[in-house]
């Protein structure tokens, strides 16, 4: 069958640098970090400490990490983002629905705001927008929608939306991320203990009535549920925090040093990314591997995100198909 209206997907990641170049992530940071959904400091106070200080210093050091990572194709988020697209599509027209998807995202390139002006002359009537963040935070799945937003104030002739805004109790999702793990059980064994880590925020925002910490928590409960862990065998955490105020709490770096200190052999996930990235390819499985084995630990290992896993695709074909 096809859709009667003329129908589009858009699945929406982060973002990243168009190259591993500190001018290339300076562009990048400069539009992620002025967002007020990323960082609420008063706005005036903000852009002096990110264009006086930041933005000085972070991009070559940010871009020496990108260039660890980067592969020949580009950057590993994007490529997976595109992947993960053009999957979907199959996966939907092997149902027998044929919708076209596309990737954006946030920050950098492709846009948000360049993808829907592309729909909008190609005269599509219906755009289903799903944020590959399975834990909804207005630090992320918010800002997504925002760019949305900001682009449809420029429109007359607005299209219908759809907007999906978290799966972190999706049963396909809890599953995929499940079998993931099993499966890399059977190739190389069991660590002592799993490790969820999960992107943080700052405290503040949960404070402030943020749902993702809960989200996090639940996420984390029912894969601990699926493997069937005792309390001892997993922990949950929170990763790359910025800046000096307090984020969510415990820290991975904070707590692998901990384990480490133990003896104990770990390996690790970070269920809040669809795809492997920066934080997980560079700071998960390089940086906090290297403070873990200095801290004494006997075995560290890194589990991929989910990207394009047969069974993530069928999850975000379940998560559309019902507005298609």
């Amino acid at each position: 069958m096809t859709t009667k209206k003329k129908t589009a997907i858009l699945l929406i990641n982060l973002g990243t640098p168009d190259a591993p170049t500190p001018q290339a992530v300076r562009r990048y940071l400069k539009e992620f970090l002025s967002d007020t959904r990323v960082i609420e400091i008063p706005k005036f106070i903000w852009q002096v400490i990110l264009n006086c200080f930041v933005l000085t210093t972070r991009p070559r050091r940010v871009a020496h990490a990108y260039e660890g990572i980067w592969q020949p194709a580009g950057s590993p988020l994007l490529t997976i983002l595109k992947n993960q697209a053009e999957q979907l599509r199959q996966a939907l027209s092997a149902k027998g629905i044929k919708v076209p998807v596309y990737a954006a995202t946030t920050y950098g390139n492709p846009s948000i705001t360049a993808v829907l002006e592309q729909l909008m002359d190609e005269a599509v009537e219906s755009v289903v927008l799903l944020p590959l963040y399975p834990q909804y935070s207005a630090t992320s799945t918010a800002a997504a929608f925002d760019k949305v937003a900001k682009f449809l104030i420029t429109r007359r002739n607005l299209p219908e939306l759809h907007f999906i805004k978290d799966y972190h109790n999706h049963p396909l999702y809890i599953e995929a991320l499940a079998q993931s793990v099993e499966r890399y059980w059977q190739q190389h064994g069991r660590a002592d203990r799993l490790l969820m880590s999960f992107h943080g925020i700052p405290k503040p925002y949960a404070d402030k009535g943020d749902p993702y910490p809960k989200q996090c928590q639940a996420t984390a409960v029912l894969l601990a549920d699926r493997l069937a862990l005792s309390a001892g065998e997993w922990a949950i955490s929170f990763q790359s925090r910025f800046g000096a105020q307090e984020w969510l709490k415990p820290y991975t770096d904070e707590l692998l040093g901990q384990w480490g200190a133990s003896g104990v052999s770990v390996q690790v996930m970070s269920p809040a990314f669809s795809a492997d990235c920066l934080e997980t390819l560079e700071e998960l499985a390089v940086e906090n591997r290297q403070n873990f084995l200095q801290a004494g630990g006997s075995s560290y290992e890194y589990i991929p995100a989910l990207n394009t896993d047969e069974l993530h695709i069928e999850m975000m074909a379940d998560l559309v198909k019902k507005y298609l």
